[in-house]
């Protein structure tokens, strides 16, 4: 029981960081040009230097809801990370960690939405640039998705021995 809470604990804080980094960072996107390489995030256009993300005004309110649940989904992990350590030293033997696995889904909800909208709004959206295709941070965010729901379930599931 105690390698399956340690197991969690450490794909909860994976997830945490590959969060933090997917949102943070700006290769989203990448495309090729004559000019070199480029890429875009939630946040910035990356040439060979960072200037701010040039959007359309039909795409801005999509562009804002996609950061605005990318940073609803780390807050969302960071209370799950919080009220399982709380959890688990405040529980009875027997009980369930619901509030976090409730928090958890929250959080996996928020990525969802997120990456769902970036995806029918953005993906492909490099004009000028030949060759544009998913970053890193796109799949890293996809893979936060997969596991904030795995830990979700795992924490609605587990109980306290």
């Amino acid at each position: 029981m105690l390698v399956l809470l340690a197991g969690i604990f450490v794909v909860h804080i994976a997830t945490v960081i590959m969060l933090f980094v997917c949102t943070i960072s700006n290769v989203w996107m990448v495309g090729t040009s004559s000019l070199g390489t480029a890429s875009s995030g939630l946040w910035l256009f990356c040439n060979r230097t960072c200037e701010q993300l040039p959007v359309s005004s039909d795409n801005e309110p999509s562009l804002r809801a996609v950061q605005a649940f990318m940073i609803l989904s780390i807050i969302f992990s960071v209370i799950a990370l919080v009220m399982f350590i709380v959890q688990l030293f405040t529980l009875e033997k027997g009980k369930r960690f619901y509030i976090t696995g409730g928090i958890m889904l929250v959080c996996w909800v928020c990525i969802l939405i997120g990456v769902s909208i970036y995806t029918a709004r953005f993906t492909g959206n490099m004009p000028g640039f030949a060759n544009s295709h998913h970053g890193y941070c796109f799949i890293l965010a996809w893979i936060c998705f997969c596991f904030s729901f795995i830990t979700g379930i795992l924490y609605l599931v587990l109980r306290k021995k």
